[in-house]
């Protein structure tokens, strides 16, 4: 059965259609471009260790960095290394893994078919040896340490596992050198036989292509397959408290200056959806009034030295989890911390006016127009955004639906003391 999603602003149409047994594949055509642009996903990532599939009894639990383990995998068949072949055809090839999803994606100009099916064909064919799986411990292990020593890295995860006290996405999304010990091939099997089956994936192409080839290569390619049906898959994650593991962490790298961030726990959790989406883009608007570039906070900061257009502010939104993250690198941290805490404790006492609503409302939609001419942003957050039961093409809508006290309340709601942690990275002396 074929879905038309259409937006009359973006002046854009996604044709959606569910191949058997559970595929969703969405195709939107842009006619003129020379590239195409498609990604794979599925709803896996690094929080899924604990799982159990409908009809079975037993709960399943792997070892941390199975999800990125698996990511490295797939890349290697027996006919050898994949982004070879996309290479022989002109194409470039990547993948990625998250919390939540992991997703492989090809860019071309020529040759879409031909590279349509050898995406479709390498994440359909697993292949791992207990050699081979071996030898990517090494590699990943490796690349695990190498983080250990990035400053960027460390104070984003050292954050998260001061903030969580539970929670998964408190661990790196590779793993640990001990957990990746722990896979084996059995195990790549038994997760990839879980969170690979069709149902739990789904398939976006963008580009100057015909949406009903699409789907008849991909009907063709995945019904030679032979899949079974599969049933819902339970994810289990432990009962995370409203309160903080604790709220100050720090480390000493080797860094040119301190780094500060300052990380805010989500209460509000427990569901998908618009009323997820809005309390997202509700929260981005409140993070662009308080520290966005164009505002006054952050360009008093900037005049004052205590921080460098790096400086970033950014909400994640997930079901069962959720956090803003501010800072980066600064030359007294101590007298960062008082500023922006100041500055919160002012843009409470004072409220955002309806000017600074509607200005930075403006700007996120313009923003969002603008980005519509990438092809990766739109295909990589459609996917992101439709494992949590959101449609993206309904942003300008559920942005229009937003109110200044929507605004207002959530800067007092999710800005607070108690639910603040702070990660530290100082120079290492000597």
């Amino acid at each position: 059965m074929l879905r038309l999603l259409e937006n009359q602003l973006l002046k854009e149409k996604v044709y959606m259609r569910q191949i058997a047994p559970g595929l969703e594949v969405f195709v939107l055509p842009k006619k003129g471009y020379v590239k195409k642009y498609v990604t794979y996903a599925t709803n896996f990532g690094s929080i899924d260790s604990r799982f159990i599939v409908e009809g079975e009894d037993k709960e399943l639990s792997v070892p941390d960095g199975v999800a990125h383990f698996l990511e490295h995998k797939l890349f290697e068949d027996e006919d050898g290394n994949v982004f070879d072949r996309f290479a022989r055809l002109g194409a470039s090839s990547n993948a990625f893994t998250n919390f939540n999803n992991t997703a492989y994606l090809f860019s071309c100009t020529d040759h879409f078919a031909e590279c349509l099916e050898l995406l479709l064909d390498f994440v359909q064919t697993p292949y791992f040896t207990a050699e081979s799986v071996e030898k990517e411990k090494g590699i990943i292990e490796q690349e695990i340490r190498m983080y250990e020593d990035n400053a960027q890295w460390r104070i984003f995860f050292n954050l998260l596992a001061a903030m969580y006290k539970e929670h998964p996405v408190r661990v790196d999304i590779a793993g640990t050198a001990e957990s990746i010990r722990q896979i084996d091939k059995d195990v790549l099997y038994k997760c990839y036989r879980t969170f690979y089956h069709p149902s739990n994936m789904a398939l976006f192409v963008v580009g100057d292509v015909d949406p009903g080839r699409v789907f008849e290569q991909v009907e063709a390619n995945i019904s030679k397959r032979n899949y079974k049906e599969l049933g819902d898959i339970k994810r289990i994650y432990p009962n995370e408290p409203l309160e903080l593991g604790q709220d100050f962490v720090k480390q000493e790298l080797v860094v040119s200056q301190p780094l500060l961030n300052l990380g805010f726990k989500e209460r509000d959790l427990g569901y998908q959806g618009e009323r997820l989406f809005k309390k997202e883009l509700t929260t981005n608007l409140v993070l662009d009034v308080v520290f966005g570039s164009s505002s006054k906070l952050y360009n008093e900061l900037y005049e004052e030295g205590l921080i460098d257009d790096e400086f970033d502010a950014g909400y994640v939104a997930e079901q069962d989890y959720g956090h803003t993250i501010l800072g980066g690198e600064t030359v007294d941290p101590d007298r960062l911390l008082e500023r922006l805490t100041l500055g919160i404790k002012e843009a409470k006492g004072s409220g955002i006016s309806e000017a600074q609503f509607e200005h930075y409302r403006r700007k996120a939609m313009g923003e969002f127009l603008k980005s519509f001419n990438s092809l990766e942003f739109i295909a990589n957050n459609f996917l992101a955004y439709h494992f949590r039961q959101i449609n993206f093409f309904t942003y300008l809508d559920v942005l229009q639906s937003v109110t200044l006290a929507d605004v207002n309340d959530r800067l007092h709601q999710h800005l607070v003391e108690d639910s603040m942690v702070r990660s530290l990275i100082m120079p290492k002396k000597g």
